[in-house]
């Protein structure tokens, strides 16, 4: 079984394999329908598109975030329609660094399916290893999906805010790791919300740095150093994960998995979900070291 990372060359022995799922997740945020105009372009063998918006979001409104989690009745028809039950191996790609894909990941695994993997360097890495691609679609029958969610691998904005107040994140004690560009972070660059900045007491782990000038992971060993310095001594399970909308802090939890560091949250609603009420708290500047 397949749980954090693939090679592509170890999912091309098992293209066809009729208990395992491919599933496209390129997406561009600044242009929406490019993930599935480059997957009819060219795809893996067999593989689904799932599109951030309609497939792994819920529905937008005034209090939540950008991409806010689907409801699980949704999810699971989606699941459904795509193929997968208890005993599908489901392996998940975007253009290259996870940062998509791996949002479909942490979804399925927060319904209880561990069976899921992304692959390594993504349809980039494929295309560079010379193997085979599609431009022709092959559905997969429907199977029924059993979700079993897991509410404990979720932090919401209530729970942030109360930690803020209580000065754990200041201290250390909870770890509120945020996977934005250090631009971003800082409030010098947004270029996707309408307030710039961070929330105070966050701290700065950028999703690139997981990964390697090609968009592979890097080495565990080289994963786990860069994670020591960002956890200072504190277990995972104090932290929480956060980006600009719930999708590439993912992509942090996805690296934490890697290298056996388990038990962070994912903030879902992040700082696109933060920032709708103009009373919550907004820090400005690089991280602070505490």
């Amino acid at each position: 079984m397949f749980k954090t990372l693939i090679e592509p060359e170890e999912l091309h022995t098992h293209l066809g394999a009729p208990d395992w799922a491919i599933i496209d997740c390129r997406f561009d945020l600044a242009k929406p329908a490019w993930g599935e105009e480059a997957w009819a372009a060219g795809h893996i063998p067999n593989a689904l598109y799932a599109h951030l918006d309609h497939d792994l979001s819920g529905a937008h409104s005034g209090s939540t975030g950008r991409h806010p989690l689907p409801a699980v009745s949704a999810l699971t028809g989606a699941f459904s329609r795509f193929g997968i039950d208890a005993t599908v191996q489901v392996i998940a790609y975007d253009q290259g660094p996870g940062a998509y894909a791996a949002r479909l990941w942490w979804l399925l695994r927060w319904l209880g399916h561990t069976r899921v993997a992304v692959l390594n360097g993504g349809f980039a890495a494929w295309e560079r290893a010379r193997l085979p691609v599609s431009h022709s679609r092959a559905p997969r029958a429907p199977r029924q999906f059993t979700p079993a969610a897991t509410a404990d691998m979720l932090a919401t904005t209530a729970g942030i805010a109360a930690a803020l107040e209580a000065g754990t994140l200041a201290s250390g004690e909870r770890l509120l790791v945020d996977a934005r560009g250090a631009g971003r972070f800082a409030g010098d660059n947004e270029t996707l919300d309408p307030v710039a900045g961070h929330i105070p007491g966050a701290r700065n782990h950028p999703f690139t740095l997981n990964n390697d000038a090609q968009g592979r992971f890097l080495p565990a060993a080289d994963l786990r150093r860069s994670w020591e310095r960002t956890l200072r001594g504190r277990p995972a399970t104090a932290m929480v994960a956060m980006c600009g909308s719930g999708v590439t802090a993912c992509q942090n939890l996805l690296a934490l998995q890697i290298v056996g560091f388990t038990g962070a949250q994912l903030y879902a609603g992040s700082w696109s979900e933060w920032i709708r009420d103009p009373a919550r708290a907004v820090a400005r500047g690089p991280e602070q070291n505490q």
